[in-house]
């Protein structure tokens, strides 16, 4: 598993467009030379995803950027056009960076992946956030219970920057 000090592996997602398409976006784009906080979900759509980690992260968004983060951005294991349309339902725009994991493979780059076969989801992410400065992770939050935002929540998160 990435850690604290680790650099992210190089890696090209796929980010939803504003119509409606898709286009490549690579870790170099996201987090070279910049501050980003980086949350990972198991998939769009699903309850704590939708109700609680990343409305949250929207909801305090003014105050993480005033602690000096240039991004937040959130990666998901699936495809960009179902992440297109997670950020118009929760009325993101583009205020948050959407990147898709559509086959798990960043997930399982960083060791990250949780295999959620047996409740019919396949592998996915497991959920985390992490603050990450020119691409080097300087704090990573991994969730130890399913279903729970709470360490990497944007609450905890702002008491980490």
């Amino acid at each position: 598993m990435i850690k604290v000090g680790d650099k992210l592996p190089s890696f090209t997602f796929l980010t939803p467009t504003a119509d409606g398409g898709k286009k490549e976006i690579t870790t170099d784009e996201v987090f070279a030379g910049k501050k980003v906080v980086l949350v990972g979900v198991p998939g769009a759509f699903t309850p704590t995803c939708s109700k609680n980690h990343i409305p949250g992260f929207l909801d305090r968004l003014d105050e993480i950027r005033a602690k000096g983060v240039d991004a937040v951005a959130v990666t998901a294991v699936n495809d960009a056009y179902v992440l297109g349309a997670w950020r118009d339902a929760l009325g993101a725009g583009d205020r948050i960076v959407f990147l898709a994991d559509g086959a798990a493979a960043f997930a399982k780059a960083i060791g990250l992946s949780v295999d959620l076969t047996a409740g019919g989801m396949g592998v996915r992410s497991n959920r985390y956030a992490a603050i990450v400065e020119n691409g080097v992770v300087r704090e990573l939050q991994v969730e130890p219970k399913p279903g729970e935002a709470t360490c990497s929540g944007a609450p905890s998160i702002l008491d980490r920057l």
